[in-house]
């Protein structure tokens, strides 16, 4: 089998020479990409996991440097190459020193660097091992657990270092496999309760009829089969945290109890007139529209409201992407035999940043518990490793493999169309705020704004 082309990110603020060299590269087998600035490498590495980034030092706004740092933190198994024109050792040495393999000064001859990209392709294919050790996962990316730094995980770790402190009822929310148990656990073991039981209930896994038996627990002949008093969930959570997973199947009546739980931190056991006072967190959760369900009146209102003082919205894999690197490399520390280094080739993680994932966190751990196991001992998991899934979904395009029609097209009205969109996805993810929308497209805001009303316009 021939080898996979490389898909190659080129970052350079000089329009002509950068073209030039693209289209060298392009000539010789490479997909390249290109970046005019600092801010814009970074945005395609978030998306695309490229095999070599080849980029400027001297850069407006953020550095060559930076973006060499991040590739590598990114993408352990990144092959950097740097570009100065100043011919400083200095400059270069300090740029291998953030992860990159290897220079060359300008003005340089394209067979120049071809020799250092296969040089350094070579290096990287004999030290698979090393680049594994580079890359463990830092700590302060992780909350107990929790492995993430993208925008909405950063918003999340801050979230959760506030409320884990306080005793609040906390409702959390999100599909299922985001990990709601165990950013519940991460609460738990953060909060002055963390030498107290941590209590999980699933509420959609037991029967209802066994469900207020198990939450409230129950006297010696309350029931067919209640042959001595038995504590429930909420007495062995006393002082500690009771985690009530899948809220929203309860039952109206059940409902009810809950609530004087809540209000009144206190209950009685099925089938017993004594009333048992308890000190409890509680934290529920949910992967349903409560609000639906409040409107529709399958759940209590008050109820609800009770619930969600505190609401923690988990993101679903696919918004955040850029998390799945790290991801997969904690997963692999996990599933490793015997700690063995492991890495994952390029192109098994550009499929595994395709895939949509609609089991998020849980189905991506899953996938690599899978690969693990079929790779049979091998140090790199490659794509055929992956579930047959992950391998329905094409990898992701460059714009610049268009396939043009027999007949031809309107160049301007097409480019407008991809103008339209990009604007439209840009505004879609920041909320409709023109000014972050703008940075992320790296134009001034008046452009975008212009563009915003030139498209309207011809969109009449």
């Amino acid at each position: 089998m021939p080898e996979p082309s490389k898909h190659l990110l080129l970052v350079d603020d000089e329009a002509p020479l950068r073209a030039a060299v693209a289209e060298q590269l392009g000539d010789r087998g490479y997909h390249v990409e290109q970046a005019d600035s600092g801010e814009a490498a970074l945005a395609r590495l978030a998306d695309f996991a490229f095999d070599i980034v080849v980029c400027d030092l001297r850069l407006p706004g953020v550095d060559g440097t930076a973006v060499v740092e991040a590739a590598v933190a990114r993408y352990p198994d990144i092959v950097a190459i740097v570009v100065t024109g100043y011919g400083t050792v200095k400059d270069a040495v300090e740029a291998i020193k953030r992860g990159a393999s290897d220079f060359v000064n300008k003005p340089f001859q394209i067979d120049e660097l071809l020799h250092v990209l296969e040089s350094a392709l070579e290096q990287r294919r004999l030290k698979s091992e090393n680049a594994y050790l580079r890359a463990q996962l830092e700590e302060r990316y992780r909350f107990e657990g929790i492995v993430g730094k993208s925008r909405a995980m950063a918003r999340l770790f801050q979230l959760l270092e506030t409320v884990a402190g306080t005793n609040s009822t906390l409702l959390i929310t999100g599909e299922t496999g985001t990990g709601k148990e165990v950013i519940a656990r991460a609460i738990h073991h953060n909060s002055p309760r963390r030498m107290h039981r941590f209590v999980a209930l699933n509420c959609s896994a037991i029967p209802e009829t066994l469900l207020e038996a198990e939450l409230f627990g129950h006297v010696r002949g309350a029931f067919t089969g209640a042959v001595g008093n038995r504590q429930g969930r909420l007495e062995q959570a006393h002082k500690g945290t009771l985690f009530l997973d899948e809220v929203g199947t309860m039952s109206q009546a059940l409902q009810m109890k809950l609530l004087r739980v809540l209000q009144e931190r206190e209950f009685e056991r099925v089938g017993d007139s004594h009333t048992t006072k308890v000190d409890v967190r509680i934290i529920a959760a949910t992967n349903s529209d409560l609000h639906r369900l409040v409107a529709n009146g399958e759940f209590r209102e008050d109820l609800f409201y009770r619930l969600n003082v505190i609401s923690v919205d988990l993101p679903p894999l696919r918004d955040r992407k850029e998390d799945i690197p790290l991801l997969v490399r904690h997963f692999l520390g996990k599933f490793s035999p015997d700690g063995a280094a492991i890495t994952v080739s390029q192109d098994a993680m550009r499929r595994l940043m395709a895939f949509e994932w609609p089991g998020n966190v849980r189905q991506l751990e899953h996938a690599i518990e899978r690969a693990v196991a079929f790779s049979a001992g091998r140090t790199q998991i490659d794509s055929g490793d992956l579930p047959p899934e992950i391998h329905r979904v094409e990898e992701p395009a460059f714009a610049s493999e268009v396939s043009l029609p027999e007949n031809g097209l309107d160049l301007d009205l097409f480019v407008a169309g991809i103008e339209r969109e990009l604007i439209h996805r840009s505004l879609e993810r920041t909320g409709g705020n023109k000014g972050q929308a703008a940075r992320l497209l790296n134009i001034k805001r008046t452009t975008l704004v212009e563009k915003i009303k030139r498209l309207d316009k011809e969109h009449r």
